[in-house]
C-alpha cells in the first residue's frame, strides 16, 4: 500500500507565486523569510510526514487508543513518531520566539500542517489542539501563566486541550454547568467535559485543559462562562511537576474514524475540586475560548483538504494500476484511468483539492498580515478577510473534502468498501471535520450573521470587488483563463445576488438562516473560482511546456466547466427556495 506524497510543488505555487514572498516579506519580523527557506522546510516536513506518520496511519485505524483504569495508551509508534516530531522543532514553527518558538509565518505553518494532517490526521489532532491552546494562554492569560505553561506548550514537552462540550450542552454553550469555585490564588473546578481530543495519552507527562466553567455567581448564558487553564498535574514554582490534580479520563469514545486520536471523557473535581486559573477575565470565557476556537477551525478545513489529498492519491494509484474493461479511444483491456467516468472523479478530486488549498493558505496569510502588517487600515482589512474567510474554510473544506473521500472509494469500486484496501479509512476520518470545532450548520450562520449581516454585507462586499478586480485584470487573456475568468464572473454575480437577498432579507431572521449552508456553499466555490482563475494566468505565463503547469491550466479549466457553474444553481435556491425551508411545517417531515 503506498504511502503519502506530499504535493509539494503545488505548496510551493500558491506560496511562491499565488500568494507571492513580497506580501509576506512586507510583514514585521518576516523579512528574512525566502523562497529557499520556505522550501527547505517543507522538504523537512515532506520527510517526516511521508516516512514516520503515514506509515502509522494504518495502525492507528486498526489498533487504536486503549483505556484501562484512566490511562490511555497511544497506538504503536505514536510515542516514537512524538518524539522526533518534538525534537524537529515542528510544534512552534509559527510561535512566538519569547517562548522558544521559531515565529515563522502561518502560511508556511498550514503547508506544514497539512502535511500531518493527510499523512496520519489521528495524530496531527494532538499538535492542532496544542496549537490553539498556545494561542488562547499567550493573547489571554496572565505574564504568570505565560511564563509556566507556553514554553513547554510550543516545545511539545506538554500538550493542549480545549474543554467545552457536556453531556447536555452540546453546540449551546449556554447550558454549560462545570463550576468553578474560588479558592486563594486559583479555582476549583467541578464537572464532566465530553469529546476531548487528547484528553488523556501517553505522549507527554502534562496535559493543560483549557476548560470552560461558570462561577457560582455568575450570570446565565453564555455571558457567564469563564476559562480556566487546567493541567493535570500541578506545576511547582521551579516547573517541575507536582501531585496530580483531580481530574481523571472515565472513558474513551469508540468512534467511527480517527481511532488513533484518542477522544476522552474527562471529570474534573471529585474528590473536591481540579485547580484551575483563570485564563482572561471572569465572564467572558467564551470569547477568549473563540481565540482557540477560530485556530481550531482554520485547522479543521485544513485537514478536510488534507484528508482529500490522501484519497486523490491512492484513488489516482488505484486507477492507474487496476486493469478492466475497454474504454472509448483505448484499447480492448485499459487501466481504469482511461474510462472517462473516472477521469470526471479524479479531476474533480484534484481541482477541488487545488482550490480548498489555495482558499486555506491565503485565510492564513490574512492572519499573518492582521497581526504584523505595519498599516493599520491593513491590519483592519486584513482581519476582516480573515474573519470571513474563516467559516467558509472550514465547512465548504470539509463537506467537500468529505466528497472527495465518497468519491475515492468510488474509484476502487467494490475494493473500496473493503477495509484492507484503506479507501475506506479517509472516507470515516473526513466524516468527522464537518461536524467538530462547529458543524457546517453552526459555521453557515455565523457567516450570515456575524460575517454579512452584522457590518451590513461591508466584508463580503470587499472580498466580491477584489474577485471582479481579477476578472478585470484577466481581461485580455484567452484560451483557459478566459474559460476560467468567464466563469469566476457568473459566479460573483451570483454570490453579489444572493449578499443583496440577503441583507435584504433580515427583517425576516428564518429567511437567511434557512439560505446560510447554501450560501457558505455558494462563497466557498467563488472563492475557489477566484483562485483558480488567479492560478490559470500565472501557470499560462509560465508557458505550458512545463506538465505542472499544464496541469494546473488542467485542473483551472476543469473546476471553471464543471464545478463553478453550480453557483447559479445554489442562487437560485437560496432566493426561491428559502421561504419554503423557514415555512416548512416539522409535522409533515
Amino acid at each position: 500500500m503506498a504511502e503519502y506524497t506530499a504535493p509539494l510543488r503545488d505548496m510551493r505555487f500558491v506560496i511562491n507565486d499565488l500568494i507571492g514572498f513580497e506580501r509576506l516579506q512586507a510583514l514585521a519580523g518576516f523579512d528574512e523569510v525566502t523562497a529557499d527557506l520556505s522550501d527547505a522546510v517543507l522538504e523537512e516536513a515532506a520527510k517526516l510526514a511521508s516516512e514516520v506518520l503515514s506509515p502509522l496511519n494504518r495502525v492507528g485505524d486498526t489498533v487504536g487508543c486503549k483505556w484501562e483504569d484512566g490511562v490511555v495508551t497511544t497506538p504503536p509508534g505514536w510515542r516514537e513518531a512524538y518524539r522526533a516530531f518534538c525534537e524537529g522543532g515542528w510544534n512552534g514553527l509559527a510561535m512566538n520566539p519569547e517562548f522558544g518558538g521559531q515565529g515563522l509565518p502561518k502560511v508556511l505553518a498550514t503547508a506544514v500542517g497539512e502535511m500531518w494532517d493527510a499523512a496520519n490526521m489521528a495524530f496531527g489532532l494532538c499538535p492542532m489542539l496544542t496549537g490553539g491552546a498556545i494561542e488562547a494562554i499567550e493573547q489571554h492569560g496572565s505574564d504568570a501563566l505565560r511564563a509556566t505553561f507556553l514554553a513547554q506548550l510550543i516545545s511539545g514537552t506538554w500538550t493542549g486541550t480545549m474543554n467545552l462540550t457536556e453531556p447536555q450542552a452540546g453546540s449551546d454553550l449556554s447550558a454549560v454547568r462545570t463550576r468553578a469555585v474560588p479558592n486563594g490564588d486559583h479555582y476549583l473546578v467541578t464537572g464532566q467535559k465530553i469529546f476531548i481530543t487528547y484528553g488523556e495519552h501517553d505522549l507527554t507527562d502534562n496535559i493543560i485543559h483549557l476548560v470552560l466553567a461558570r462561577l457560582p455567581d455568575a450570570p446565565e448564558g453564555t455571558r457567564g462562562i469563564s476559562l480556566f487553564a487546567v493541567p493535570k498535574f500541578l506545576v511547582n514554582a521551579d516547573g517541575s511537576l507536582g501531585p496530580r490534580n483531580d481530574l481523571r479520563c472515565v472513558s474513551i469514545e469508540h468512534k467511527l474514524g480517527i481511532h488513533g486520536s484518542p477522544t476522552a471523557v474527562m471529570s474534573y473535581g471529585d474528590n473536591g475540586g481540579a485547580v484551575g486559573y483563570l485564563v482572561g477575565e471572569l465572564n467572558r470565557g467564551l470569547m477568549h475560548m473563540f481565540t482557540m476556537m477560530n485556530a481550531a477551525r482554520h485547522a479543521v478545513g485544513r485537514e478536510g483538504m488534507a484528508i482529500a489529498e490522501r484519497a486523490y492519491q491512492k484513488a489516482l494509484e488505484h486507477a492507474r494500476e487496476r486493469v478492466q474493461g475497454q474504454a472509448p479511444g483505448a484499447g480492448p483491456r485499459a487501466t481504469i484511468v482511461e474510462h472517462p467516468d473516472v477521469k470526471r472523479m479524479l479531476m474533480s478530486m484534484k481541482c477541488q483539492i487545488e482550490a480548498m488549498r489555495a482558499l486555506a493558505y491565503v485565510c492564513a496569510v490574512e492572519y499573518d498580515t492582521a497581526a504584523l502588517h505595519p498599516d493599520a487600515d491593513v491590519r483592519a482589512r486584513a482581519e476582516r478577510r480573515g474573519d470571513v474567510l474563516t467559516p467558509i474554510v472550514k465547512a465548504w473544506s470539509t463537506e467537500t473534502g468529505v466528497q472527495i473521500a465518497s468519491l475515492g472509494v468510488q474509484v476502487h469500486g467494490g475494493m473500496g468498501y473493503v477495509e484492507e484496501t484503506g479507501a475506506a479509512q479517509h472516507l470515516r476520518d473526513a466524516r468527522i471535520a464537518p461536524i467538530y470545532e462547529g458543524t457546517t450548520g453552526i459555521q453557515a450562520g455565523d457567516l450570515v450573521g456575524r460575517k454579512t449581516l452584522r457590518d451590513g454585507g461591508h466584508a463580503m462586499r470587499e472580498l466580491i470587488a477584489d474577485m471582479r478586480a481579477t476578472v478585470a485584470d484577466l481581461q485580455s487573456q484567452g484560451g483557459t483563463v478566459a474559460l476560467a475568468r468567464d466563469a469566476l464572473a457568473a459566479a460573483v454575480d451570483d454570490l453579489e445576488t444572493v449578499v443583496a437577498w440577503i441583507c435584504g432579507a433580515a427583517s425576516d431572521p428564518r429567511l437567511p438562516a434557512a439560505a446560510a449552508v447554501s450560501y457558505l456553499e455558494l462563497a466557498g466555490l467563488t472563492c475557489g473560482g477566484w483562485l483558480m482563475a488567479q492560478a490559470a494566468a500565472r501557470a499560462a505565463a509560465a508557458g505550458e511546456g512545463d506538465d505542472f503547469h499544464r496541469a494546473k491550466l488542467a485542473s483551472a479549466g476543469f473546476y471553471a466547466a464543471q464545478i463553478l457553474p453550480r453557483t447559479a444553481a445554489l442562487a437560485r435556491v437560496i432566493t426561491e427556495g428559502s421561504a419554503l425551508v423557514a415555512d416548512l411545517d416539522t409535522a409533515l417531515l
